[in-house]
Parts: C-alpha cells; structure tokens; sequence
C-alpha cells in the first residue's frame, strides 16, 4: 500500500496486521482519485472508518487542506496516526476514536462541513446505509460535496436517502464504490 502521487508519490505507508483492517486496494484508490480529479483541491476531508489512513493521506498528497479521522478502533488510529507521521502529514489530520454515527453528531455540534467524505466501513454489517443516514440527515457535506462510499455489491446504498443521491457507480469485482452528491441546498 503506497500513496500514488502528489508530494508524497510512492510513500509506502504502514499495513495492518491480520484482517481486522482491510484497506482500499491501490487499484480501487487511484481510480477513485481519478474520479474526483480537481476536488479534493483545498478540500476539508472526512475519513471515516479511518482504518490505516490510506484515503486521507491521499487527498493531503494531492492538495487537500484538512483531513479529519473517525474510528472507533484504538489499533485503527494508532496506525493511520503513524501513517500520517510517516508521511509528514499529520499537522493537517485531525483523529477521533469513537464511532462514525457519534462523530457525525460532534461534527454537527461544532458546525464543521466538508467538501469531501470518505466512507469504508466494514463489508456486509449494515454499517454502510446507517452512516448513510446519518450523513443524510446532519448538515456536514457543502452544496459541492461529494461523498465516496466503498462498499460490498451485497449491500444497499442509496435507500430512503433524502438530501442525498448517488450520482455515479463503479464495480471492481467484490467492491463497489458509489459516489453521492447532495440533492438540496
């Protein structure tokens, strides 16, 4: 697992041992970069279900400004904490152990918004749709914002949504990545 480019193109960043963390795969994370494009520019990053870092560390190496962590596993954030230190990025991360529902919650309270959220929750335990929701239901994603959502082809994305519509889907195997934008102002 590396970083593919920007100012910290090839960093070989930390991996996790055994399979309580399963990250994005480089294949899966270029292509989704690829979509962004222009983006993830200046932008305030979300990361939830931080597992190693990986995704945020990305948008820092290709300009993003801020990148703010959930995760609700101490090994999680110990090791995207250690990526982000290795990487020489971690003055523009912030870290937040507890639960990507809860953390919707604080963000909300402090009025943070942002231009780009990744979701990566574990495959196939409902995690998926209820940070949804969530999200859905808070006032954290800007009117330009997009929130990327890699995902099991067995799980359900875009039910019961009302501020938010997937806009693009891709399939890599197993995983799906869909891509939501908002649909109100």
């Amino acid at each position: 697992m590396r970083i593919i480019t920007g100012c910290r193109r090839g960093l070989k960043l930390k991996t996790p041992k055994g399979m309580d963390i399963r990250p994005t795969t480089d294949r899966v994370k270029e292509s989704v970069f690829n979509i962004i494009g222009g983006r993830v520019i200046e932008a305030t990053v979300l990361d939830c279900f931080a597992g190693t870092g990986n995704l945020g560390l990305e948008a820092l190496s290709r300009g993003a400004d801020k990148v703010i962590y959930t995760d609700n596993s101490s090994i999680s954030l110990k090791l995207a904490k250690a990526n982000a230190e290795l990487a020489k990025l971690a003055d523009k991360a912030e870290f937040y152990r507890m639960d990507a529902a809860a953390a919707i919650g604080t963000f909300v309270a402090k009025g943070l918004k942002f231009d780009l959220i990744f979701c990566d929750p574990p495959y196939n335990r409902g995690l998926v749709l209820a940070i949804l929701r969530k999200i859905d239901a808070a006032d954290i994603l800007r009117t330009s914002g997009l929130i990327v959502v890699e995902h099991s082809k067995h799980e359900p994305v875009a039910e019961d949504l009302l501020n938010l519509q997937e806009t693009r889907l891709e399939h890599y195997g197993e995983t799906m990545v869909s891509f939501l934008t908002r649909t109100v102002d």
